[in-house]
């Protein structure tokens, strides 16, 4: 029971995954295999492997590999790991910055009532 179980969440998991990667923009292929590229170039300039990276990633040579070519499978835990490793520090932690997020500050501002009421008090039954 628990193997046909184990079966469906893998097959919901890798349909789901597959549908992610059909609709990948352009663009985001393209910015996925630009930080590929960053990546491998950072890595030659350290003068370290790819078999270095992935021993201090925490991940197979394959893996780190995936990466180095902008595979959109890998987790972005492996990526953080690497840009970690190279001395990036954490930038991952800055793509989505709520004190950035110029289209979702200027949606709040709309959002803001016109006045603000004191809320009613209810008389105190005794």
């Amino acid at each position: 029971m628990d193997e046909r179980l184990d079966r469906r969440r893998h097959l919901s998991i890798e349909t789901m995954r597959s549908n992610v990667l059909l609709r990948l923009p352009p663009a985001v292929r393209r910015s996925l295999a630009k930080m590929g590229r960053d990546l491998s170039a950072a890595r030659r300039r350290r003068r370290l492997t790819q078999v270095m990276m992935a021993e201090r990633i925490g991940v197979a040579a394959a893996t780190y590999l995936r990466m180095e070519r902008g595979d959109p499978t890998v987790s972005m835990a492996a990526y953080a790991m690497a840009y970690f490793v190279l001395g990036f520090g954490t930038p991952l932690a800055d793509i989505v910055d709520a004190s950035r997020d110029d289209i979702g500050l200027l949606l709040d501002g709309e959002r803001l009532p016109k006045r603000v009421r004191r809320p009613r008090t209810r008389p105190t039954s005794y």
